[in-house]
């Protein structure tokens, strides 16, 4: 079992920048794919980015992909978004997730473990 912990998000304008981390403990963190996703309210919970277990693959929503960028450090058991040229529409809460069965996957349905979720805002 892995016990994933988000870092603080924060309200960001418009274009600027934030980066998120999620630091695990438990089981041996390299075991497991670790995403990111949003939710919005009343919305379901949307695939943003995936990294594998080595780091050696990722993975990005159409809507993140040249903006975002996801990273695994192994050694301190952390994965960290890196989110430049931020939109308004990039407002939501912001979930890591973690994944001991598959490489990494898109469906959230497939991550056993969840951190708590942080939230981002994105004035205009």
């Amino acid at each position: 079992q892995i016990h994933l912990v988000n870092s603080e998000g924060g309200l960001v304008q418009t274009g600027g920048s934030l980066r998120l981390s999620c630091t695990a403990s438990g089981d041996t963190f390299s075991d497991y794919a670790m995403a990111w996703f949003r939710q919005t309210p009343g919305k379901e919970r949307e695939f943003v980015a995936a990294v594998s277990w080595g780091g050696g693959s990722t993975y990005y929503s159409d809507s993140a992909k040249d903006r975002f960028t996801v990273s695994r450090d192994n050694a301190n058991n952390t994965t960290t978004l890196q989110m430049n040229h931020l939109k308004p529409e990039d407002t939501a809460v912001y979930y890591c997730a973690a994944d001991r069965v598959h490489s990494a996957s898109y469906s959230a349905h497939t991550y056993q473990y969840w951190g708590q979720g942080t939230q981002v805002t994105v004035s205009s």
